[in-house]
């Protein structure tokens, strides 16, 4: 056990302290933007980035990945704040942890192995896509100040770590945004700073249960909305983790992941916090930065509660351009430039994916419908692909009476109509036999094919023997199937 502990929380001090450092000023500005987004005071998003960092490092799956107040749930916030308040979006958040533990027991997160990998990529892409255009705005209508600090942080962050000896003591990011503070607060530029905000809150959160009354009205205002929430959670934690799966070449417990999510939203919504999930921008800062264990976003949540508590006065000095820098920083490398590179190299359906994942996700601004889209695309490509391996070869005896038709592939919705089609229908040989030995029926829809092939064969006068069922297609067809029903076939024929 002391083992575990050592490899989960220890066994890379250094670098997590200073990578959850990093991670602390990231959040500020972003938990406040998105208190915004979502029509509630910053301290909520502020409140909520702190406990959910600090319980996920306890209860998640995925060591190394920060969680905290996001974008992608705030825009589904919108609506139930300011149609019904801020006491019913912490009902709502409580719900929606709720409803993602259930999914963690149900054990949800092991669907992640359907979501291919043009999915993720066109994910990973889409989202670089808007950390870059979340900057924007900083950069818009803006003196050369900020454009000049903001080349700067990024010189400073991608030049830093060639410096002989130092260069790999200190994160660039961080060193980005302590030297642009200085900088900034030397020279007194009038640039835009976190403090401009919005304000920070000054007292620790307090336990607080949410003012709505307990009954089944408020269970159907909230449960849309929490449902959302958990689904859109759920889905981009899952993602999160995936991607720092491979970054750091580890594996993680993607049900235990949705379980801890759901503790971490039930414990936000109880201090007065917004519901949470994992951000890849600031897991991509996280170990980009040397962070690697639990630590590391422990560090993150109580590192970013001292600041906007009690070291508010300089956390509001940190110019908008330092944190630019380094989202834009974080943009670049989330991006899978190889994916760009390598379009001519891979399938075409694999480019369709991605792209199509990308394109929702801009459109709709909502990382889960592009996801969808993108599983679904992915599924009708597999299932259009497996279908053209679908065989039927057919031979004659000497005789010219006896013909055997031999299927060789797998036989579903996709490959029916192909299945029938094969079939010489219109012949009438006195004996057919349809050997299946090297064939697998998946659904109805393929019984039905069946069905449609014997009864029309027997129609025309043909003795049909189906014969070299394995055992799976024998259970669906002799529960669906009607050609091997006398009953069933005189109840279809009246």
């Amino acid at each position: 056990m002391l083992q575990t502990i050592k490899q989960n929380w220890f066994s890379n001090t250094r670098g997590d302290l200073l990578s959850g450092l990093v991670v602390a000023l990231a959040l500020i500005p972003e938990a406040i933007a998105f208190s915004i987004m979502a029509g509630v005071d910053p301290k909520v998003g502020l409140y909520a980035s702190f406990c959910i960092a600090v319980v996920i490092s306890f209860a998640g799956g995925r060591p190394a990945m920060i969680s905290a107040a996001t974008g992608a749930m705030a825009i589904l916030m919108v609506t139930l704040v300011r149609e019904h308040g801020l006491e019913y979006l912490l009902a709502a958040t409580l719900l929606c942890g709720a409803l993602q533990i259930v999914a963690g027991y149900l054990k949800l997160g092991s669907l992640m192995r359907f979501v291919s990998r043009s999915v993720v990529t066109g994910f990973v892409n889409a989202l670089a896509i808007l950390i870059f255009m979340a900057q924007l705005p900083e950069l818009t209508n803006v003196t050369w100040h900020v454009y000049a600090m903001t080349a700067a942080g990024l010189g400073i962050i991608y030049l830093f770590p060639h410096v002989p000896k130092i260069g790999r003591l200190l994160p660039s990011p961080l060193v980005c945004i302590l030297v642009l503070t200085a900088v900034a607060m030397a020279l007194g530029l009038d640039i835009r700073t976190v403090g401009d905000m919005g304000e920070l809150p000054d007292t620790l959160p307090v336990f607080l249960w949410p003012d709505v009354p307990l009954n089944f009205e408020t269970l159907a205002i909230i449960f849309p909305y929490s449902a959302a929430l958990a689904v859109v959670g759920l889905l981009e934690s899952m993602m999160t983790a995936t991607i720092v799966d491979d970054m750091t070449d580890t594996t993680s417990d993607k049900n235990r992941e949705c379980k801890g999510q759901g503790v971490a939203n039930i414990a936000s919504g109880l201090l007065g916090g917004m519901a949470g999930c994992a951000m890849i921008g600031q897991s991509v800062i996280n170990v980009k930065s040397g962070g690697r264990t639990r630590l590391s976003c422990l560090v993150a949540g109580v590192v970013l509660l001292i600041l906007v508590v009690f070291l508010s006065d300089w956390v509001r000095q940190i110019p908008m351009a330092a944190l630019v820098a380094v989202m834009i920083m974080v943009s670049i490398g989330t991006f899978s430039w190889a994916s760009i590179r390598n379009m001519n190299k891979l399938p075409l359906s694999t480019n369709l994916v991605m792209l199509t994942t990308v394109v929702v996700v801009l459109f709709t601004n909502n990382l889960a419908f592009g996801v969808f889209a993108g599983v679904l695309l992915a599924a009708m490509f597999f299932a259009n692909k497996i279908s053209h391996h679908m065989q039927v070869e057919k031979s004659l005896d000497e005789s010219g009476e006896r013909c055997t038709y031999q299927v060789t592939g797998q036989v579903f919705f996709s490959s029916a109509n192909r299945f029938i089609d094969s079939f010489d229908l219109n012949a009438a040989y006195p004996w057919v036999t349809i050997d299946l030995t090297h064939a697998h029926f998946w659904d109805i829809t393929g019984v039905g094919a069946l069905d449609k092939v014997v009864l029309k064969l027997r129609r025309n006068g043909s003795w049909v023997e189906v014969i070299g069922l394995n055992e799976a297609s024998a259970t669906i067809i002799d529960r669906f199937g009607v050609h091997d029903k006398p009953e069933a076939v005189q109840q279809i024929v009246e």
